[in-house]
């Protein structure tokens, strides 16, 4: 009994230091304060990386789409600045860390993730359906 109380313990403890690890260099932002920084620098991207579906049934004002899987292939051209704020954001929140992963590859250096579009407590863009 005790030995698997130990090994399961060791197991717990290895995946929280794996998971720090992995996610070491990723700043993260609150909604609150992405909200506050985004209505006094103009200059901050708010950037959406899931589908364009995903993109067309909801999301957050001024942000701009560029899906994961074209990430890498779209960035230079719709993210020139790699010195500017970018805020990363997906549908919960894994999307965004791959997409920081490949940014700060890329050479970009202020980027911070957003998490999931559901932690957004503020007015979103949604379609209008007139039956």
């Amino acid at each position: 009994m005790n030995k698997d109380l130990l090994f399961v313990s060791s197991l717990i403890l290895i995946f929280a230091i794996w998971t720090l690890l992995r996610n070491a260099g990723i700043k993260k932002i609150s909604p609150l304060e992405a909200k506050q920084r985004l209505e006094r620098d103009n200059g901050i991207i708010l950037l959406d990386v899931r589908t364009k579906k995903e993109y067309l049934d909801e999301h957050i004002l001024k942000s701009t789409l560029i899906p994961l899987d074209v990430l890498t292939k779209e960035a230079s051209k719709k993210l020139p600045d790699k010195n500017a704020p970018i805020f990363v954001y997906c549908q919960s929140g894994s999307r965004s860390v791959r997409a920081i992963r490949i940014l700060l590859k890329m050479g970009y250096k202020n980027v911070y993730n957003l998490g999931g579009i559901g932690r957004w407590p503020y007015p979103k863009v949604s379609p209008v359906y007139k039956p």
